[in-house]
């Protein structure tokens, strides 16, 4: 299976914005469906966009729609997201996660980066 690693968190400031990576290395890239997931302090784990095999099947947390958006590049082995308008309320570790096309669950995962908004 993929290996995944995370990178591009940081501080900033309310408004601002921040583009995270996750390059995947391993398995075949294109054969995995690729989510983002984010856990604040004292919540669950959460859901934030979804990105299918080949760019396509785009879906968001009602939370970021119109603000992130996610992206991958399969030539690359890399997936992205692009956080804009960031508010306090984004705070949290970043999770990059992986799922082959025939799997409903994401079962690989990343390490995090820490995302935290000031206000």
């Amino acid at each position: 299976q993929v290996q995944l690693v995370e990178s591009g968190g940081g501080l900033v400031q309310a408004g601002g914005s921040l583009r995270l990576s996750c390059a995947a290395s391993g398995r075949t890239f294109s054969n995995y469906e690729m989510g983002w997931f984010r856990r604040a302090p004292g919540k669950e784990r959460e859901f934030v966009a979804g990105i299918g095999w080949s760019g396509g099947s785009i879906t968001y947390a009602g939370s970021v729609r119109g603000r992130f958006t996610i992206s991958r590049d399969n030539a690359k082995n890399t997936v992205y997201l692009q956080m804009n308008s960031l508010k306090p309320e984004d705070t949290a570790v970043y999770f990059c996660a992986a799922r082959q096309r025939t799997t409903a669950l994401y079962n690989v995962w990343g390490q995090g980066t820490q995302v935290t908004v000031s206000s």
